[in-house]
């Protein structure tokens, strides 16, 4: 009787052991999964970019039909001495934006990183700026820089009372800063995020070899924020490439074509000067810039051979 109940318990245990048999893959072929998104990016973008490179090539107002003219567009683009000083103000732009923009979002990402009370009080004063509209921002500095009623008469220093959106040498500089204010808190919630996965027994254990702040942040901070750093940089340089809002509101481009960088040119070209073909020239160089951009970033991060920063922890 006993031998009985033992080989069924045995052959019940065997039984158990045995690996289920495999059903049909859930979720289908992986194509289907990301064809939604892929509809929905060529409808969207795809199509009206294949739109915008054809029109690159034609003559039209916006109005009337639209004239084949071939590269006679791309030529006048080119030659148009306002379209390439706009390309060099959109380079001088891109460069001293992230040079301002960078190492300060990394600074108050970290400091907001803590866990102390007061630092999460000011964390949300600093997100402040990203809920504002660029239309308010762009006002309200107007106003601020105004030389005859803004900050210069509110405190009494001749400092501010330059006329900063009005010189051609300053205007530049001030947009950039003015752009910092308004981005400066997005890609600090990225460093934040970033600095609260490292793990704190990295931070213990450089503290009890004798290690300060300074050294922590040089050789933990900043070598965990590698990839961090490669995707703020990312959006941070490709975005300086698509800010008009603000600056339309801002300076309009000027004064003169002080602030005229490419995506500003592009519109004014289009809506003011009634050119669409050359702006769907600018359009395109845009377009080319960004991807040539975001491509070489994305190569000389080695993005491609990126793991995870705690693995083996």
């Amino acid at each position: 009787m006993s031998s009985a109940t033992d080989t069924q318990v045995k052959e019940g245990t065997a039984g158990s052991a045995r690996p289920a048999p495999k059903g049909p893959a859930r979720g289908g072929p992986p194509f289907l999964m990301a064809l939604p998104a892929l509809v929905f990016f060529g409808f969207f973008a795809l199509i009206p970019l294949g739109g915008v490179v054809a029109l690159s090539f034609m003559e039209w107002d916006g109005l009337a039909e639209p004239q084949w003219a071939g590269l006679s567009k791309w030529q006048e683009t080119l030659a148009d001495p306002v379209t390439r000083n706009a390309m060099w103000l959109t380079f001088v732009f891109v460069v001293v934006s992230y040079v301002f923009q960078a190492p300060v979002a990394l600074l108050i990402g970290v400091f907001m990183a803590g866990r102390q009370r007061y630092r999460a009080f000011l964390s949300v004063l600093y997100f402040l700026p990203l809920l504002f509209s660029a239309a308010a921002v762009g006002i309200t500095y107007q106003s601020l820089l105004d030389p005859n009623f803004g900050l210069s008469r509110a405190f009494g220093i001749d400092l501010l009372s330059q006329n900063w959106l009005g010189d051609p040498d300053l205007a530049l500089f001030v947009v950039v800063f003015v752009v910092g204010w308004c981005f400066i808190p997005l890609h600090s919630l990225l460093y934040q995020a970033g600095v609260r996965q490292i793990p704190a027994s990295m931070y213990e254990a450089a503290t009890i070899d004798g290690a300060g702040r300074v050294q922590q942040f040089f050789h933990i901070t900043l070598p965990q924020l590698r990839y961090t750093i490669i995707t703020s940089s990312t959006l941070m340089l490709v975005g300086s490439l698509t800010y008009f809002d603000l600056i339309f509101v801002l300076t309009g481009g000027g004064p003169g074509n002080a602030t005229r960088i490419l995506p500003l040119d592009m519109y004014l070209t289009g809506f003011r000067s009634y050119d669409m073909g050359q702006a769907s020239a600018i359009a395109v160089i845009l377009v080319i810039v960004g991807l040539g951009l975001g491509v070489a970033l994305n190569r000389l991060s080695g993005s491609a051979k990126m793991e995870s920063q705690q693995a083996g922890l």
